[in-house]
Order: C-alpha cells, then structure tokens, then sequence
C-alpha cells in the first residue's frame, strides 16, 4: 500500500506558484503592465478630438479679438488698466468696490473667465446640450462676469446660433464694476465689433431684488438713464414671480417659442431665484434639475421646469476643475481645442486607466 504524503514533503522546494510570485517577480510584472500601459496610452489617435473642434477654435478666436476691442476701449488716458487686477491687460477686471459693486466676488475666478478658450468650452457644452446651427440660446448674464458674457456671445456666433441676452448691471467685486463702463457698455462694444447684431433683449439694474436697492443713490440714477438712452427694455420688477414671467415672455417671443438652451452666468437674484436647490447645481450642463417651490424660482428653474438644457457658469473653479480649464492663467492661452474629460478622445485613455489599475489590484491580491 502506497505511503501517504506527509505535510512535510517537498519542503525548500518551491512550487511553480511560489517562485511565479516572488517579490522580484511582482515588481517586474507591474512595470511591463506599467509599460504596455504607456505605450497604449501613446498610441491613442492624435486625432481623437471633440466634434466641434473648428467651432470650437473660432469661438476662441472671436473672444479672443472682442477682449483686444475692450483693451483698446478701456486703456485710455485717465483710465489705464491696473496691471495688479489686470496682468493679462484684457481691460475685464474692473475694481473690487464701486458704487455698483453688489457682493464680494473672487478676482481669481474673474480673471480665469477671460481665457479666451472658455468660449470653446460653451461651444463645447452647447453641444452636449444638443443644440444646433440655427437654434435660439438664452442668456442672463449679470455684471459679475463680462467675460463670460462675451464667451457666450462668441460661441453663439462660432455655431451659428441666435443668442437672446438679458442683462443685469450689478457685479460683485472685480467684475464689470465700473459706472463707466457697464455691462451694458460692454456689450454696445461687442456690437460696434460685429460679434453680435441685435440689443440685449432687456436690461435690469440687479442687485437687491433685482431692482438696484443696494446700489448707491446716485448710481442707481445714472444706471437707469443709461439703460433708457439706449433704448431697450427696462425689467424693474421686484417680485420674484412676476419678473422670471417677464423674463420668459421675453425669451420666448424673442426665440418664436423654441428655447435651446439656457445659459447663467453669476449669480442674479432673477436668474437663480431664492431657492437653496440652487446650491445643488453643479457647474457646466445640468440636466434633470430638482425643481423648487414656483414662488422661489429663478429663470433658471423655470427653463429646467419646461425641458429647456441649463448651463450653470458660477462656480469657476468647480467649472475649470471639471472641464479641464486652466486656473488663473498667466498670459492668456491662444485659442485652441480644449479636450473637457468625457469628450472624444478621453473614453480610450479612461478605458487604458481602469485596466491598468484593475491588473495592478489583482496582482496585489494574489498571496503566495
């Protein structure tokens, strides 16, 4: 009868499995999955682009001339640019207090705006919201970012879109704080230079209720005679109800009805409403919005009520950390492609980095 094994048989010989996954073993094996890894990476196509890639670089090239047309205007005699604020000279950053300033407002972020590639970046997010050549855009835009404002504009006209814009003078620190150069100013500018064709759709003094209450006396004053001298709609309305059902009426005569897509940018009493949902809202495309109580809606809310796309433009450093923007450039980028994570071009390498980290783990795992 054939002996049983002992226990003990074949020790200091080690099994196949043993001298397989030895320490050394492991390291080696993790750098060849490291090194397949990195080749795989190096052979994804170059040309793995977003779709709207030439829409893209023209928005930038727009912004990108519309901010040379504010250098120009605003670095006159008497009124230099303060190159402390303003380093990139793009004449967008106005002073952190002024008889318009409403709230406190972050100079980093005004500055980060003005990267003439934001505009790529709406065009970018224009599209993920499915609008088209043709289409009508809304805007609300106060004066806390006339970057922004000018970056919606440029992607509007790079896709062929008609923008309708509502704007609102108040700004928080380091925006469009300038009494003599508003807002409304900015965009009577952008007009001279032919990015745009028509008026702003209507015009508020923002601020408390949307109504200037907040603003010095004498600003106030002079932001209303500003506003009728150019001749367009007044919004002075402060119940929070009837001025979002103003605002629609507005927006949906000036699009016959079909509104593609809705872009805020800041943070207007109007547009956000009083609702603490609008905490909730991430920066860039928001879908599927929870939708608060009517009396706390801003235009934002009543856009999403109706199945309307929402781009959210507040919270700059969430929105660059997301899309992939740089923070507080300096100089400014040229115009270009930018490649938000999720665009074409990203699924290849986020598939190559799930692997890699996947063998990694199972190559932990396996114990001798």
């Amino acid at each position: 009868m054939r002996d049983s094994i002992p226990e003990h048989a074949g020790a200091g010989h080690p099994r196949w499995r043993d001298r397989f996954l030895d320490r050394k073993t492991r390291i080696v094996i993790a750098g060849l999955i490291s090194l397949a890894a990195f080749w795989a990476v190096r052979s994804l196509p170059s040309g793995a682009v977003p779709r709207n890639a030439d829409a893209m670089v023209r928005a930038g090239q727009i912004m990108e001339r519309a901010i040379q047309a504010v250098r120009l205007e605003r670095d006159r005699p008497g009124a230099p640019i303060d190159l402390q604020l303003d380093p990139n000279r793009t004449g967008l950053i106005g002073p952190e207090a002024s008889p318009l300033t409403t709230t406190l407002g972050e100079l980093e972020a005004k500055r980060s705006t003005t990267n003439p590639n934001v505009a790529g970046l709406i065009v970018y997010l224009l599209d993920q919201a499915g609008v088209k050549p043709g289409d009508t855009v809304a805007i609300g835009s106060s004066g806390s970012f006339p970057a922004l404002l000018i970056a919606s504009l440029a992607a509007a006209k790079a896709m062929d879109v008609h923008a309708v814009a509502i704007l609102s003078l108040g700004a928080s620190s380091y925006g469009a704080t300038d009494p003599d150069f508003t807002l409304l100013d900015i965009y009577g500018l952008l007009r001279r230079e032919g990015i745009c064709s028509l008026p702003p759709a209507a015009v508020s003094l923002g601020g408390e209720k949307d109504t200037g209450s907040d603003l010095d006396s004498s600003a106030r004053e002079r932001m209303i005679q500003k506003i009728r001298a150019a001749g367009v709609p007044f919004i002075e309305e402060p119940d929070l109800e009837k001025n979002v059902a103003a605002r629609m009426r507005i927006y949906r005569d000036a699009a016959s009805g079909r509104i593609a897509a809705f872009i805020n940018s800041g943070g207007g009493y109007s547009n956000l409403g009083t609702s603490r949902l609008a905490l909730d809202l991430r920066p860039g495309l928001n879908t599927g919005i929870s939708l608060p109580p009517a009396a706390e809606r801003g235009v934002l809310f009543e856009m999403a009520a109706v199945k309307v796309p929402v781009i959210h433009l507040l919270f700059i450093k969430g929105l660059a950390m997301r899309l992939g923007l740089p923070w507080d450039p300096i100089p400014l980028p040229r115009p270009g492609v930018i490649r938000p994570p999720g665009a074409a071009g990203y699924t290849g390498f986020w598939l190559i980095a799930a692997t890699y980290f996947v063998l990694l783990l199972i190559l932990a795992a396996v114990r001798r």
